[in-house]
């Protein structure tokens, strides 16, 4: 049970959610998306008096086809990515084994997984959720990017001090109230850091039925990458402990004849 081990079933987790994510992403974003540039192209067009329209065509750096960046582009996004946190999440896990009480490999890793999903993807959405083209002032959005990856460091950091702070008290109040009071903890955190951090509201004129299945289909997709991730993995690192279990229990007949 190496990080060794944990990194190579992490990637290969990873590998496997980004595929799946890319064609659950197609499904449920594109056509959102789709709209959404519909929707900034337009807004982009010139009106002139008597209704036509003229459109402003940006001809500057490397055009990239809608057809390459809802396919290739996105396939390449997802795995990447998909890679990325699969490694991340293994070797987090792999740091968590025999740290979390008495859970077993599997269950530990399934935990982490978990966690991660809600500290790193599902709290910070909350907050800031994914704007579609079309939606938000371009002078602002750097500013936007970073109240973002604030809002996810504090979502992070508050997780780790609340899982810190359960194994804590794991020993004198027992699992279910130092659970409990981690969560507790951890939602006051995030919550305050919610109400003190600044609100984005751009939305404008933008039609309210597109960004609500914008923003559905990224909280599904956000979903899928994570929990493939947890779920291949938890089976990967459980497989993997069954079968140096199964050594070890070899070694150990052995060694007693």
């Amino acid at each position: 049970m190496t990080p060794r081990n944990f990194l190579i079933r992490g990637l290969l987790a990873g590998l496997v959610s980004g595929i799946l994510t890319f064609a659950v992403a197609y499904v449920a974003g594109e056509p959102s998306i789709e709209r959404a540039i519909a929707v900034e192209q337009h807004d982009a067009s010139d009106h002139h008096a008597d209704g036509t329209l003229t459109h402003v065509h940006d001809e500057d750096g490397t055009v990239v086809s809608r057809q390459n960046q809802s396919t290739w582009g996105l396939l390449t996004a997802t795995v990447a990515t998909g890679v990325a946190l699969g490694g991340i999440t293994a070797l987090a896990a792999a740091y968590a084994l025999g740290r979390l009480g008495r859970l077993r490999p599997g269950q530990s890793t399934a935990l982490v997984a978990g966690l991660g999903f809600v500290s790193v993807a599902l709290v910070p959405f909350l907050k800031y959720p994914a704007t579609p083209p079309a939606v938000g002032n371009a002078d602002t959005i750097g500013d936007r990017t970073t109240q973002y990856f604030v809002m996810v460091a504090i979502s992070v950091l508050a997780m780790v001090g609340a899982v810190l702070l359960a194994r804590a008290l794991l020993a004198r109040l027992g699992t279910y109230t130092a659970v409990l009071i981690g969560a507790g903890t951890y939602l006051a955190v995030v919550i305050l850091a919610g109400y003190l951090m600044p609100t984005v509201n751009e939305i404008g004129a933008f039609p309210g039925d597109t960004l609500w299945y914008f923003r559905r289909g990224s909280i599904i997709t956000l979903a899928t990458l994570w929990g493939v991730i947890g779920i291949a993995l938890t089976g990967l690192i459980g497989k993997l402990y069954a079968a140096k279990s199964a050594a070890q229990a070899r070694r150990d007949l052995a060694a007693s004849l």
